[in-house]
């Protein structure tokens, strides 16, 4: 696939640009009304991650994040924000869909994820403690999780670990 850089303004009349295809890189992009179709994002980078190390209720700024690191010494339960402070926060909207990954390699114990109001768990979170919706996290070299939050309105969303 041929690569595509656009490094200035990228506009049309009729507020349609064509189709583009190949690998698109933009640098300080600012995109208004825009319509993505078959959109694929494979790389996941996290510059800002937040740092929760003792039970605490997640800031929607933490979660926001998408990526939370724990070094506790103790066990500890983080707490997800309310559907609507994580949903203003992201702007989410039915559909939205968010990754939130746990990082406890650093931790010496376990971390447990629990969801607030207008957050409910999946089917596949609510399984036992050995199925691959477990809502803990070990600590050490295993210490990592993804869990997918995924909103069914702008005020509510279902909790589902994903790996």
């Amino acid at each position: 696939m041929a690569s595509t850089t656009f490094s200035g303004p990228v506009t049309s009349t009729n507020g349609f640009i064509g189709a583009i295809t190949g690998n698109v890189t933009a640098t300080n992009a600012t995109v208004t009304n825009a319509t993505i179709t078959n959109l694929v994002l494979t790389d996941q980078n996290h510059p800002t991650t937040a740092a929760i190390n003792a039970t605490a209720t997640a800031t929607a700024a933490q979660v926001a994040t998408g990526y939370i690191t724990s070094t506790s010494a103790a066990a500890t339960t983080i707490t997800l924000p309310t559907g609507t402070l994580l949903g203003a926060a992201i702007g989410a909207s039915k559909g939205t869909v968010l990754d939130l990954y746990i990082d406890n390699t650093g931790g010496a114990s376990t971390v447990t994820i629990a969801v607030a109001t207008n957050g409910i768990l999946s089917t596949a979170a609510a399984d036992s403690a050995a199925s691959f919706g477990d809502l803990t996290v070990a600590s050490g070299v295993t210490g990592l999780a993804r869990f997918t939050i995924m909103f069914s309105s702008a005020t509510a969303y279902v909790f589902t670990r994903t790996a």
